[in-house]
């Protein structure tokens, strides 16, 4: 496997990194130089709109906000700035999933920003955001076209979800890394590696499709189920465990692991 790249240290294969970050990809095709990008790099080359109806645009990160126009979600949806570190993994991932799925990142801001409108001074963060934080941060999305399989994952069914039903995960099952705080971890895997994921009934045919039209029916997908974050329900994906996405997976025994793939809590 990769070693680790240590803090903040810049890779121009980063996107090679693991399988996980395969969504990123077509986006950050432009980004292999041998630094790290700047922010007129990351630029969008398509206008992205916000639900607000402003173009997008990675700008530097301010100071600390004095006033509720100024936090990081009110801002993008008045004046279409994502505040962006440079020479940050973690801000680099977020401005990736942007240009990735930028319906859905869309979505997750509107959605914080009425949020956080009807929420009172010192009260505790709105279910709401918390739901969409998740996502947005651990999120993976889950395209399946099989029901059968859509409840092993949701049962921890592991073994025979990732072992002896595989191909039939392969074929009718995808699973779509989202949140930006996983890229980040893919870039040095570890087991234990867990995402929250949500999934998202498909047709068969979605999986003969161009990756990039994958892509884009998943952004549509999203920022729909995203948009009503109250039904947000989500379940845990031991990423280490989808095939393809980790060498030692490729044994039955791997699966063994019950402090990894855990059984489902009683009360689940």
């Amino acid at each position: 496997m990769p070693k680790d790249p240590g803090p903040q240290t810049w890779q121009a294969d980063f996107l090679d990194r693991s399988p996980m970050l395969a969504p990123l990809r077509f986006a950050g095709a432009h980004l292999r130089g041998a630094a790290w990008p700047t922010l007129e790099a990351l630029q969008p080359v398509h206008p992205i709109a916000t639900v607000s109806g402003l173009t997008l645009r990675f700008v530097p990160q301010g100071a600390k906000p004095a006033s509720f126009e100024e936090q990081y979600e009110p801002r993008i949806h008045l004046r279409g700035e994502v505040q962006t570190r440079t020479e940050n993994w973690h801000d680099l991932f977020n401005a990736l999933a942007w240009l990735a799925f930028p319906r859905a990142k869309a979505t997750i801001t509107d959605r914080h920003y009425h949020a956080a409108l009807t929420q009172a001074a010192g009260q505790n963060r709105h279910p709401a955001r918390h739901a969409l934080t998740l996502f947005d941060e651990s999120g993976v999305a889950v395209a399946c076209a099989d029901p059968e399989l859509t409840q092993l994952l949701r049962d921890f069914q592991w073994q025979e979800l990732f072992w002896q039903r595989r191909e039939e995960v392969q074929r009718s099952m995808k699973f779509f890394v989202f949140g930006h705080s996983l890229y980040e971890k893919a870039l040095t895997p570890y087991l234990g590696l867990t995402g929250h994921g949500l999934v998202l009934a498909v047709e068969e045919g979605f999986f003969a499709a161009a990756s990039e039209q994958q892509q884009a029916e998943l952004d549509r997908l999203l920022a729909t189920r995203l948009g009503d974050p109250a039904s947000l329900r989500y379940t845990p994906v031991p990423l280490l465990g989808v095939p393809g996405w980790w060498d030692a997976n490729q044994a039955a025994d791997f699966y063994d692991n019950t402090a990894y793939f855990r059984a489902k809590p009683a009360n689940r």
